[in-house]
Parts: C-alpha cells; sequence; structure tokens
C-alpha cells in the first residue's frame, strides 16, 4: 500500500489506493516505527477512511498496532448527522485509561520500605481476572456509579475534591444511560469497583527522571518537581462491564447496518448512525461504561493513599498524595473543531489514543489552561513511562489526539513463547524492579520486549508538535494482573 511522506514523521495512504475511502488516512511515525507496523494496521486504518461520515483524514499513532476494527493508536471523527458510531472504533475496555498521583516522598524514603507498600497495594487493590473490589453495591448504587462516575465517588468519601478537576471532563460524560445496559452488563460490572484486572493492566511506583529535552517548568506547575520525586501510576479500564457493553452492542449493530443500508470492509467496525435510536443508545452505554472506569480508578486511588498513610504513618494529605491526571484512552467524544473553516460538532473516536488539548482550550479546567492537558503515557513495566502536555497543533491536526502507550510489537502468545513469566520476575528483581502478579503467563505477555521503544514513539509526537515531552518515569515496582 502506498505511503507518501508528507511531512516530517507523517505518512499518508491516498484514498486512491483502496475502493471506497472516503478520506485519506494518515500515520505518525519514523521511519523505523512505520517499518515495525504489520500491512494489518495499513488494511485497518484504511479501512476506517471508508466509513460514513469520517471528515478530514483517518489517523494511526506512532505506538499504533493491530486492533479489533480499528487499528490501536486510531483516531477518527464523524459528523454528528451523517456520520457513524462504531464499537470497535472505542474498544472493548471502554475507557481504559491512566491516572498519575505525585508524592513529596523520595526514592531513598521509600526503598527501605519499598516491599511493605508493594505487599500492601497487592493485598488491598485486587489484581487479576474476574477479581471482585471491596465496594458493595446494589443495582441503584451502580447506577449512580454509571452516571456520576467520580462525582459518586467524591459523594462516597472515595474522592477528594480537587481530585475532580484533575480528571478528563471532571470523570463524568453526560449522557449516561443504564437503561441501555443489558443486565449481563451489570452483572459482571457490579462487584469490580476498585479492581485492576488483567492483561496490560497495571499499578506502579514510580520515580521521576527528567530528560534533557522535558520541560522542566511546566512540570513543576503539575507537582512534578524533582529527579526522584516517588509517583503513582494506575493503567486499567471498566473491566468486564465495558467489554460486555461492547459486546453486546456489535452484535445489535449487524441487523441496524443492514436496517440503514451500511456497508463496511470489515465486520470488525460494525456500526450505526450517530443520530439513529441504535447509535443514541450504544453511546449512552458507552457512557455509562466510561463513567464507571472513572469510578474505578478513583477507587483504586483511595485504596494506593490508605496502604501509603499505612505503611509511612502519615496522612495521605501530608504525604502531598495528590493527583496530577487522569486520561481516557479508548472513548468517543463531542467536541468541535474548525472543518472548512466552520467550527463543526464531531464525534471523535480514539481508540489506544489521548485526547491532548493545548494551552487555553475551554475544554480544560482552570487548573490547566495555562499549561494544557496532561497526557499520560503508559509504557512497559520495564522501560518507563511519561507525562507530556497537549498543544494547539494537536487540536488543529489530529483533532486534539496523541499517542498512548509504547505499542506491542509481539503478540502476546509470541511473548510467551520466548519467556516464562517466573524467569522474568526474576530478572526484573534484579534490576531493582520488585514485581507482584496474579499470573505468571500475564506477566510473560507483558515483557519489555514485546512493546517500541517508548523514547522513540513519545520523541515523534514530541517533534510532530502534537504533545511535548514534561517528565519521564521509572518503575519502582510494578503490580501486574
Amino acid at each position: 500500500m502506498q505511503k507518501n511522506k508528507i511531512a516530517e514523521y507523517i505518512w499518508e495512504i491516498p484514498p486512491d489506493q483502496k475502493p471506497g475511502m472516503r478520506v485519506p488516512a494518515r500515520i505518525v511515525a519514523s521511519h523505523r516505527l512505520l517499518e515495525q507496523m504489520d500491512e494489518g494496521v495499513f488494511n485497518q486504518v484504511t479501512n476506517v477512511a471508508c466509513l460514513p461520515g469520517i471528515r478530514q483524514y483517518a489517523w494511526c499513532m506512532p505506538d499504533g498496532h493491530w486492533g479489533y476494527g480499528f487499528p490501536i493508536g486510531g483516531v477518527a471523527a464523524f459528523d454528528m448527522e451523517e456520520g457513524v458510531i462504531s464499537p470497535g472504533g472505542i474498544g472493548f475496555d471502554i475507557n481504559c485509561g491512566v491516572r498519575l498521583l505525585r508524592t513529596d516522598l523520595t526514592q531513598d524514603e521509600v526503598k527501605p520500605k519499598l516491599k511493605e507498600l508493594i505487599d500492601s497495594l497487592f493485598q488491598s487493590v485486587p489484581a487479576g481476572v474476574g477479581k471482585s473490589g471491596f465496594v458493595a453495591l446494589d443495582r441503584k448504587g451502580f447506577e449512580g456509579v454509571m452516571v456520576e462516575g467520580a462525582t459518586w465517588c467524591h459523594q462516597n468519601g472515595y474522592a477528594w475534591e480537587s481530585d475532580l478537576e484533575r480528571i478528563e471532563q471532571k470523570g463524568r460524560l453526560p449522557g449516561a444511560d443504564p437503561s441501555a445496559v443489558s443486565e449481563k452488563a451489570v452483572k459482571r460490572g457490579i462487584d469490580q469497583v476498585g479492581t485492576l484486572g488483567s492483561g496490560n493492566h497495571y499499578l506502579e511506583i514510580q520515580t521521576v527522571r527528567f530528560d534533557d529535552d522535558c520541560d522542566r517548568e511546566t512540570a513543576g506547575k503539575l507537582g512534578i518537581t524533582h529527579d526522584g520525586q516517588v509517583t503513582v501510576m494506575i493503567h486499567c479500564g471498566s473491566r468486564g462491564f465495558g467489554h460486555q457493553i461492547g459486546t453486546d452492542y456489535l452484535q445489535s449493530f449487524g441487523p441496524a447496518m443492514k436496517k440503514y443500508g451500511i456497508v463496511t470492509n470489515d465486520r470488525e467496525l460494525a456500526c450505526a448512525p450517530i443520530s439513529s435510536p441504535e447509535g443514541r443508545s450504544y453511546f449512552g452505554a458507552m457512557s455509562a461504561a466510561a463513567n464507571t472506569a472513572f469510578a474505578n480508578r478513583q477507587v483504586i486511588t483511595h485504596s494506593v493513599r490508605q496502604c501509603f498513610g499505612k505503611v509511612f504513618g502519615r496522612k495521605p494529605e501530608n504525604l502531598g498524595m495528590h493527583l496530577v491526571y487522569d486520561v481516557a484512552h479508548n472513548i468517543a467524544k463531542v467536541e468541535s473543531y474548525q472543518i472548512n473553516g466552520k467550527s463543526t460538532k464531531l464525534l471523535v473516536h480514539r481508540k489506544g489514543a489521548t485526547r491532548a488539548f493545548g494551552p487555553g482550550n475551554p475544554a480544560l479546567t482552570n487548573v490547566f489552561l495555562e499549561t494544557g492537558q496532561p497526557v499520560l503515557v503508559g509504557g512497559s513495566m520495564q522501560t518507563g513511562s511519561y507525562l507530556l502536555v497537549g498543544t494547539k497543533e494537536a487540536e488543529e491536526l489530529t483533532f486534539g489526539s496523541t499517542l498512548h502507550g509504547a505499542g506491542r510489537v509481539m503478540s502476546r502468545a509470541a511473548a510467551k513463547k520466548r519467556v516464562r513469566g517466573s524467569e522474568l520476575l526474576h530478572e526484573m528483581e534484579k534490576d531493582g524492579i520488585l514485581i507482584r502478579t496474579a499470573s505468571f503467563s500475564g506477566l510473560a505477555e507483558e515483557a519489555g520486549f514485546a512493546y517500541k521503544d517508548i523514547s522513540e514513539v513519545v520523541d515523534v509526537v514530541h517533534k510532530v508538535g502534537i504533545s511535548r515531552k514534561v517528565a519521564r518515569f521509572w518503575p519502582l515496582a510494578n503490580i501486574k494482573g
């Protein structure tokens, strides 16, 4: 498939490369990262470019790899009247996302108590397939979580008031509709609030390392002040609840496509018009799952604060355990952009991609109007993670979007053939990274060599200008599901 280099680190597949393409497909990548992407990525992003009502471009970020329907790292915006909504453009783990907590603690202070701390966290935050949390909810209470998200957590003692200002959309998407959620989805999700899950989800104790091109001034404004400062990163989503919602609507969208005369190149891109009853119903269910994911990460944050307070004998407030930010990377949201010189409302699908609004954007809370929105880029448990900030360039170029992580270069099955989880655990502990895992098999799937070089993927978005480097974090201890 022809890929034209139209700018440094931006490649375009023109519409004449596949019948039915309505817009070009664009990939943000270095030459080496482009070569690491398999043909499935290019096939998927050009399939997205064929969907009804898509505007300007179908995008794939440098961490892009093959996914379900959309590539992981895919971004596409659809006209609210003519466009479609697709579960394959959002993902099964709706509002999988990352949040970052800062502390006043230093690496030297934490190291002597690191084993005690990670053991306490592993006991307090359920990890693994099907694990239940400690928050007991009846149906009415769970509907409150679906509708209110992080606001429910604040009302019920699991959040500080300051937390809400530091979560995308304040941790609550409007339009959540519990009536659009199946009983099977409710059954899967009602006891999972406050749990980590499995796969690539993690809870990581980290230490700050500033690269030479990091913006220390902006970092300071976000509470990241010096090398050796200890932070905590949480990566998880809506668990089985979101997965069931995705499954339910993928099944129901098949008949809907026949009803509305929609044909796609891939059954995984099952969709419905945004303005249709089916589309509105899925949007309401998706928003309910997104709010539940915000609440899930917030309850985990409460547990993390309690554990740190217990281990260090000080209140979490006195440890400076403030939220830096919480960002979603599997979601669809209504946002306005300039199309042909006119402000136009669009439904932006981000699948393995994060929002990256620049300074002054009215959608940001006052806390971030000067710095721009924080962007949290989770890496592998062996290579560290990054804090970036969004830019005006992202709003103008990529529908206010950037990457979400390092991106896989090896399948989970291939990773397990290359290393045993028990061996990887001992190897990492020799390197000074403590590991607690619910599954050695799951641990092997997440080995560092299965991912792209996070420094390279972050460098690309930094140089393109769709987000800027602020700080880097190095793992001290990690909990895997």
